[in-house]
């Protein structure tokens, strides 16, 4: 009976049920484990640029135009070709492209940039680079494929081509009239319709993945807290490895109690009066004109008050009998501090009283 009860306790101290600590998290994140929505990015990105191109198709049109200028009306036009006619070509044709593909290309860098700083911050780390042999075990990799997170994928995939198949078809059917007259259209405006068209299919689109990312991030916070769950034996190891073995540091402040006691038992020898209770506590005071004040060198009750007693006696040290005083100062005046004011003058009638009794001594 007794070896199941402590199996079970085993058992639950085992169980990952509490949540992470903040060290467990600050562990987790220098080794690239975060929280993160590979979807929220692309969604992201995806209106972005998609906004981008609605905005500014235009001036990206007659770049583009620029560039196709370029290539067949001056470079065509080109009578003989020298290496410096060929380089002076081609470093025109790369400047006509920049001016194309540069601002989409900073956009997108800027949104997949600004989309993950969101989620997780600013972060640099080597860990996940590492080579780790645990990576290519095919077992492991097994597992992977068929475990609920694969599973959770493809239901995620399978939404996304159900959404944004009926939101472009929703477009297309609202818009339908536009798409059987492309037929009897000119050229240039059946090409501004299907740009229309596929810019206003874009932005549904990725307001639809969008949503889906949301519910995606929902689900990657609660498999990364949920990975990140910590046992009670976890919590009580992490604390030991923070803070020291509970025992040891127990031990420790055993030993410092000790050595100051000892110091606190080798200034009594020293001291001028011992203001008792008389049983339960024992003051031990010492003055001399270096002072401001008389200093309180020990103190103690019950056994190390009658401690103090012994060692005064033994090394005839006055005791004096002042319940209250004794009772108060105990309470307000720790080891090493000088009497405060208002304890002047009972202090100052005891010590008159200790040196009338040394100097007839």
């Amino acid at each position: 009976m007794k070896l199941l009860l402590t199996l079970d306790l085993q058992f639950f101290a085992g169980e990952k049920t509490e949540k992470a600590t903040p060290k467990k998290r600050q562990d987790a994140r220098k080794k690239g484990q975060i929280l993160k929505s590979q979807d929220v990015t692309a969604a992201f990105v995806l209106l972005i640029l998609f906004l981008f191109l609605y905005i500014t198709a235009p001036k990206m049109l007659e770049s583009l135009f620029s560039f196709l200028h370029q290539a067949f009306e001056k470079n065509m036009l080109i009578e003989s070709l020298t290496a410096d006619t060929v380089m002076k070509i081609y470093v025109d044709t790369l400047k006509e492209m920049a001016m194309v593909l540069l601002p989409f290309m900073v956009i997108a860098l800027v949104a997949g940039i600004g989309s993950n700083y969101l989620q997780f911050g600013f972060l640099f780390t080597m860990e996940t680079m590492k080579f780790d042999l645990k990576k290519i075990d095919p077992i492991k990799g097994i597992k992977r494929i068929i475990s609920v997170r694969a599973i959770v994928n493809l239901l995620k995939s399978l939404l996304k081509i159900s959404f944004i198949g009926a939101v472009t078809s929703i477009i297309i059917w609202i818009n339908l009239e536009e798409v059987l007259s492309l037929s009897f259209q000119s050229t240039w405006d059946t090409l501004t319709t299907v740009a229309k068209l596929t810019g206003m299919m874009g932005i549904a689109a990725s307001i639809t993945l969008v949503f889906i990312a949301l519910l995606d991030y929902i689900y990657e916070k609660y498999e990364y807290e949920k990975q990140l769950k910590m046992s009670k034996q976890d919590i009580k190891d992490e604390y030991k490895n923070a803070e020291g073995d509970p025992k040891i540091k127990a031990k420790i402040k055993q030993r410092q109690r000790e050595m100051a006691m000892r110091r606190m038992m080798q200034e009594i020898p020293q001291a001028d009066v011992v203001i008792t209770n008389p049983t339960h506590y024992a003051i031990a005071l010492k003055y001399d004109e270096s002072m401001d004040a008389p200093t309180v060198v020990a103190k103690g009750t019950d056994f190390v008050a009658q401690k103090i007693k012994l060692i005064a006696k033994e090394n005839d040290v006055v005791m004096v009998e002042n319940r209250p005083l004794a009772r108060a100062m105990y309470d307000q005046v720790e080891i090493g501090q000088q009497v405060p004011e208002e304890f002047f003058k009972a202090v100052a009638e005891i010590l008159a009283y200790v040196y009338r009794i040394k100097r007839k001594i």
